[in-house]
This record gives structure tokens, sequence and C-alpha cells, in this order.
């Protein structure tokens, strides 16, 4: 008999999830963009070919490929997720030459193609643009190959043999991918459990690495660690086995997903990046990347709580999965905000701005901490609309007597001086203000009331019955829902 109702939570788990997951269509239309970026890779490879006064022989030959990892490499994406893909290309092309200058101009000539821009501070540089209405981020790496297979296997060592770092390290995520459905004992139920947790973060706002909470591989790995550790479980018994697993775990001590690994791992990294340690898996001595702060590590820890008190109720006669992927809800929780407000005088340099900003958000939590001001960092994007620049804005929510004395201006100074190093122009405009709960954005206190009247309907498709919120700068970024009854 419990068998049989776990089975039954199981389905009604799956089909709450429906409406999460994207359709058909859009499935299609990511393939085939997969496969029309594979296209303009050996275009610009033959291209690439010919400058270097190749043979013949070896122009006509070359080739280079796209290996594809996170949601969309691991099968669990949503609509508006993005798509991270490694441009695998051979011996000859160059990342600071043929990649960031023959490849970047290829593409921002291409009339489906917008936004484009170069990372190549990062640790895995990468360029970074919009392809028929999503956000791709494109690495590269080289092989010691003349010619690159469509399905090259980085795990056979001859390929992978005297490659240099920066290709090893845009390889990270390939790696992650495939140690991780390697190791898992059920990929299918794997990929239904991430489907849930990666829903469940985005809904609960704990999911963005850029604003140092979780990001894709930190939730794949803790996924499957719960799967390993409970091989013959339901969907409804992993989800609850994974919240009591993670509510509990006695941080700061390191979730390591392969067994038999070695019980003395890598020194963990400095300073807060240690709060929530995962072991990188397919990797000896690393650990998955963070810009988690003690803001950010409290309200992942809060989360993991509430979730373990919402599953433990789960054969009870009346458990509504509803209640455990109710949308955060910032303007009933924080009587304070901080409004980060960026802006630039030109539309099309504001997406570069924010991103630009964004990949910076971890130095300014630290800062606000410094001053005691902790912070709750919503990552959803809004535009103030009294701005005549274009603009966007975030909402961060100040935890109850916590920076009743900051000095924003300082931190704000300190930031913008960050933010100029590396830019590559004059850098846009950011402004920090406190202000009240009463003041949030209509849209903000209506996803708070109307998306959760939505989720307590009979309606499983509650998406259907509401309308899109895009980002104002970037048309494929999904922000948020208006009820419909809201719109007029």
């Amino acid at each position: 008999m419990a068998s049989q109702i776990e089975f039954e939570t199981s389905v009604s788990l799956l089909k709450f999830i429906e409406g999460f997951l994207v359709s058909p269509e859009e499935e299609l239309s990511r393939i085939n963009l997969i496969h029309k970026l594979k296209q303009i890779l050996m275009t610009w490879i033959r291209r690439v070919a010919y400058q270097r006064r190749l043979p013949h022989d070896q122009i006509k030959d070359a080739s280079a490929t796209v290996l594809t990892y996170g949601s969309f490499g691991l099968d669990v994406y949503n609509v508006d997720s993005n798509i991270d893909a490694v441009c695998v290309g051979p011996c000859f092309a160059s990342v600071a030459e043929d990649f960031f200058i023959v490849l970047y101009n290829m593409l921002a000539g291409r009339q489906e193609v917008s936004g484009i821009h170069c990372v190549k501070d990062a640790k895995v540089p990468l360029l970074q643009f919009i392809f028929d209405g999503i956000l791709i981020n494109l690495t590269f790496a080289k092989l010691q190959v003349t010619a690159v297979p469509e399905s090259v296997d980085i795990s056979e060592p001859s390929f992978i043999k005297d490659i240099d770092e920066t290709s090893w390290n845009s390889f990270s995520g390939v790696r992650v991918k495939n140690s991780i459905l390697h190791i898992v004992p059920d990929v299918k139920i794997f990929k239904e459990l991430l489907h849930c947790v990666r829903s469940w973060a985005k809904r609960r706002g704990v999911y963005s690495d850029l604003f140092g909470l979780f990001g894709g591989i930190h939730l794949a790995v803790l996924a499957a660690f719960a799967c390993i550790r409970n091989q013959s479980g339901s969907l409804a018994d992993l989800i609850s086995i994974f919240f009591e697993t993670f509510a509990f775990w006695p941080w700061p001590e390191p979730v390591i997903l392969e067994e038999g690994e070695t019980p003395f791992p890598p020194p963990l990294p400095p300073g807060t990046r240690a709060l929530m340690p995962i072991k990188l898996p397919g990797s000896p001595d690393e650990y998955c990347h963070s810009n988690m702060t003690t803001s950010t590590f409290n309200k992942i820890r809060s989360e993991f709580r509430r979730g373990y008190r919402h599953t433990q109720d789960r054969f009870k006669p009346h458990f509504d999965w509803g209640n455990l992927f109710e949308p955060f809800p910032y303007s009933k929780s924080y009587l304070r905000f901080i409004k980060i407000c960026l802006s630039t005088y030109n539309k099309v340099e504001l997406g570069t701005w924010v991103q630009w900003v964004k990949s910076h958000f971890h130095s300014l939590l630290v800062k606000l901490e410094e001053v005691r001001a902790l912070c709750d960092p919503n990552p959803t994007e809004y535009m103030d609309v009294s701005i005549e620049t274009p603009n966007v804005v975030f909402y961060w929510g100040l935890f109850p007597g916590r920076g009743d004395n900051m000095d924003l201006n300082t931190a704000t100074n300190d930031f913008m001086r960050n933010l100029s190093i590396g830019y590559p122009d004059n850098p846009g405009s950011l402004n920090l203000t406190l202000v009240q709960a009463s003041q949030l954005p209509k849209i903000l206190q209506l996803a708070d009331n109307d998306i959760k009247a939505e989720l307590k309907s009979s309606s499983l498709n509650h998406q259907n019955q509401m309308i899109p919120v895009y980002s104002t700068h970037s048309p494929h970024y999904l922000v948020g829902y208006l009820a419909t009854d809201a719109t007029g």
C-alpha cells in the first residue's frame, strides 16, 4: 500500500513540473540552433585553415564541432535556460585571433545574432551572444589534431593529450556532465529529480551563481548525490531525501560525489567560498566554483530546511506540491530593500554593462556584509520607468536589524572603482539606494500574490494562463509572469 501511495505521489509531482518543461517545438528549435552553430563553425575553421595557408587537402578536411554541457547538455533545461557549449577546434586555431576576432566577426555579422561580446579575463574565456533569442555561452578548446570529429569523445586520452590549460578548463563542464551521467544509477530518475530541484531553486530565489547562489553544476552534483545514496527510491522519496540530506548537512564538510574517493579531499578554497563546498566530479583536486557569501549561505540553508519541512508531509491527504514550489515572496519577507539601478545612455550597451556588473556582484555582497548589511539578492531584473535612460534594476531584500547605519555611498564608490578596472570603455552608471517594501514595483508584488494563487489553482499548466515578462535588454530572458487578470 505504501509503495502505491509513493508511486501516486511521484506521478503527481511529475505532472506538476510539466508546466516548467519545454514544448516539443522549443526542444526542436534548440536542436536546430546547435546544428546551425556547427555549420557556422565548419565555415569558420576552413576560413582559418585558408588564412593559415595550409595545404589544400587539410583545408578541405578541416573541421570543428560543438559539445554542450550544463542544463542543455543534461537535458534538464527550461524555456528561459541558456546554452553552455564548447567550440572544439583543431591545433592550428588560436583563441586570441581566430576565436575572439575571426569567429566573433562572423557571428556579429549574422542577422540572428545580437548582443555579442567577449569575456576574455575569466578563468574560462568565452563568447557570449544571443542566437535566435537564446543566450549562448561559447568557450573554446583545441585538440592536437587537424580535423575534429563531430562526435569527439574527450574521455579518450588520445584526444586530450598535450592540450593547453585553457582548453582543459573549457572542457570542465563536459567532463562533469559525462562523469555524472556515468555515475548515477538511473539517468532517467536523476533527470527528473534535477528538473524538480532546478525548478524549486529558481522559484525560491536560490538559483544564480553570479548572485552568490546555486549554479546549475551545484544542483546537478547534489541531485546525483541523493540518487547514488538511495538507488531504489521513487522520485517523491528522492526529493524528500534530497532536502533531508542537505538541510542537516554538517557544512562546511564537503559533498563528494564519487564513491571510493580519497578520504583526503583537496584543501577548501579560502574565505566564504568554502561555506558550502561541493567537489567537482571528474576532477581530482577541484571544487565547484562558488560566489557564495554569508548572506546567500544563510538563505540557501533556510530554503533547504523549508523544503525538508514541506516534503515530510507528502503522504498526507491534502498535501500540495505547489507549496514546495511557491515563489519566494520578497515583498512580504523584508521591510527594506537595496535598490541597485544600472543604466547606460546607449540601449545597445546596456546588456554588456549589466552582464559585467553581475559578474562582479560577489564583491558587492562582500562589501555590503562588511557594513553589516546582510542581503537576499533577488536575481530577477526589473526596469524603473521613471528613469529616461535605458536601465535594469535589482531589489535585494535586507535582513531585519541589518545595515541600519550603513554607508551606501562608500560601498557604491568602492564597487564602481572595481568595475572600471578591465572594462573596455567608459562604464555605465550604478546607483544604490535604500527603499521600503511599499516602494517596490507593482510587478514584484503581483508576482508574490498572483503566481501563488495560480499555483494553488486546479490547473497544472499555470504558465499558459499567465503573461510572460521578459528582460528589457535580453529578450530571451524570462523574469516572471503577470496574471491575466492584472494586465488591463
